[in-house]
């Protein structure tokens, strides 16, 4: 009988995006290239990654950086909002804000956003069959990276909302067999120089 092994989950927000998110700007490219350096010689398997051209090039720029281990573009792995809070289930005192953020963005990811994000956890979580652990590189969206972790964590659906991580930062998620999910750490931006860290936040909180 087949036995089940950890996974490794590595989750990368990509690189800072031009204004109009047409592709990384000189900082973004830096960041990619930085976030490959470090994880260069760590036990990927293989690197996952969204569609748009930012996410795209982030993974290339990383891809260069490690040796031999396969990109795979999924859809999965896109721009969308992974669900769509009631107003009951929020905060009284910020349910209004949090409903006008969320109804700023195009009807599309919305409407599709909660199917893909299931895709995604069916995907990319939990533990995989047979008796070797998989390391295994996401590099995507702030919204999944919150939705991910929320989940890991079992907090409300709505809680992937201010979970913010910074452009090529880098958290891990470890999925084991019998335990508990584990965020092993969260918006790590130890490779990149001051300069390039919290990019994505408001100036005032670049740490």
């Amino acid at each position: 009988m087949t036995g089940t092994a950890p996974r490794y989950l590595y989750l990368a927000r990509h690189g800072e995006a031009t204004p109009d998110e047409s592709a990384l700007s000189e900082r973004g490219r830096s960041q990619a290239w930085l976030l490959g350096e470090r994880l260069r010689g760590s036990s990927l398997a293989q690197v996952h990654h969204g569609p748009l051209p930012q996410v795209r090039q982030t993974a290339q720029l990383i891809g260069e950086r490690l040796d031999g281990v396969p990109l795979h573009a999924t859809e999965s792995a896109g721009d969308y909002l992974p669900y769509l809070p009631s107003k009951d289930e929020l905060p009284a005192a910020s349910a209004d804000t949090i409903l006008g953020f969320l109804a700023q963005f195009p009807a599309e990811q919305r409407a599709r956003g909660p199917q893909l994000a299931q895709a995604a956890v069916e995907q990319f979580t939990g533990p995989v069959a047979g008796d070797t652990p998989r390391h295994e590189l996401l590099v995507t969206h702030a919204f999944l990276i919150g939705w991910l972790v929320r989940a890991a964590l079992d907090a409300p659906k709505w809680r992937w909302i201010g979970i913010s991580p910074a452009n090529a930062a880098l958290t891990v998620i470890r999925y084991a067999p019998g335990r508990p999910d584990s965020v092993l750490f969260f918006n790590d931006t130890g490779h990149l120089p001051p300069d390039l860290r919290w990019t994505g936040y408001p100036p005032e909180l670049h740490l």
